[in-house]
């Protein structure tokens, strides 16, 4: 089977901050709405998937593990005026009448778990059907250190397909890197190591080791050194994961330390055994055949309230794509 997972917090948000700037928020929404369906939809025809599969967010365990986890979020909210916050309460409307129509009205996989987040739910799907394929629909950097032989990765708003082999534009060409020149290269493990080393900013993770040079010097470490290492836990992994660093409270930290609590936060292999065991309810309990009737009728319903002329007219193509159950 061929399944396609969507992360539908981030196609749907990240579809909002490109949706016309200066229209009306009623052709906002519509557009927002519009590319996270045909973002779906073009990943579906073009992976020749055979069944979706939506992953919903819960709370994360990870702000119980990690305090300042995601806090820059709360900050930002709060930071809105009365009108943005007013618009920000329409789009989660609109959303959660999104989530509603995949969960009651289609043939989707719906998962959702209080405590466990879509990134949980997603990599937890692809290590349960490990002799599957698996196209994730995302732009978060986090799902490239699930690249392999059977998992990609489409972004939806560069249009863009990740896999180990590259990164392939709407064309079907390798995506050049601006700074080498050369085709860009996808290094899953790399990848995964360089986060949990740097920390990421963007869910307020702090680096295990600020200020790390990627290449090392004749006195210094770098990342690439440690990396090479890592397997055999030589010299060079050990001179980088035995250093210390005082931050500016003056609290000394141990690079190993800051390193191992990343590597809970953000390796996706990583969790804590107890969530392990509730990522694996989830998908027992999602893991059943839906059989909704009437999706096309159903869809054309919802594209009139959200006025989606275009997708009516391809209602068929959309109907296959959210009638398709869950395979016995």
């Amino acid at each position: 089977m061929r399944y396609l997972i969507v992360d539908l917090a981030n196609t749907f948000f990240r579809a909002r901050y490109i949706a016309h700037r200066g229209s009306d928020q009623w052709t906002k929404l519509g557009f927002a709405v519009h590319l996270t369906l045909a973002s779906i939809a073009k990943a579906w025809r073009d992976q020749a998937a055979g069944h979706v599969v939506i992953c919903l967010e819960g709370r994360s365990w990870r702000k119980d593990f990690y305090e300042p986890y995601k806090k820059n979020r709360k900050a930002a909210r709060d930071a809105l005026t009365e009108a943005e916050a007013e618009e920000d309460q329409l789009f989660w409307d609109t959303f959660d009448d999104i989530k509603t129509f995949l969960t009651e009205k289609s043939n989707c996989t719906v998962m959702r778990h209080p405590e466990l987040e879509a990134d949980d739910l997603i990599a937890g799907w692809v290590q349960a059907h490990p002799d599957d394929h698996h196209t994730i629909v995302s732009s978060d950097t986090d799902f490239q250190q699930l690249l392999s032989e059977n998992v990609n990765q489409y972004n939806g708003i560069t249009d863009q397909l990740w896999t180990t082999e590259g990164v392939y534009d709407k064309k079907g060409d390798l995506v050049i890197d601006k700074k080498t020149k050369e085709p860009k290269e996808v290094n899953p493990k790399w990848m995964l190591f360089e986060k949990c080393m740097r920390g990421d900013t963007s869910d307020n993770v702090f680096s295990a080791y600020p200020g790390v040079r990627k290449k090392g010097t004749k006195n210094k470490i770098g990342l690439l050194e440690a990396f090479e290492d890592k397997d055999k836990k030589g010299f060079n992994w050990n001179n980088m994961m035995l250093q210390r660093w005082t931050d500016h409270n003056g609290e000394e930290h141990r690079v190993l330390d800051d390193y191992s609590r990343n590597v809970t936060l953000i390796d996706l292999t990583a969790q804590p055994d107890d969530i392990k065991q509730k990522l694996a309810l989830t998908i027992a309990e999602a893991s059943e055949v839906k059989s909704v009737s009437m999706v096309g009728a159903k869809f054309l319903k919802f594209c009139g309230k959200y006025e989606l002329n275009k997708l009516s007219d391809e209602a068929q193509r959309y109907a296959d794509l959210l009638g398709s159950p869950y395979p016995n």
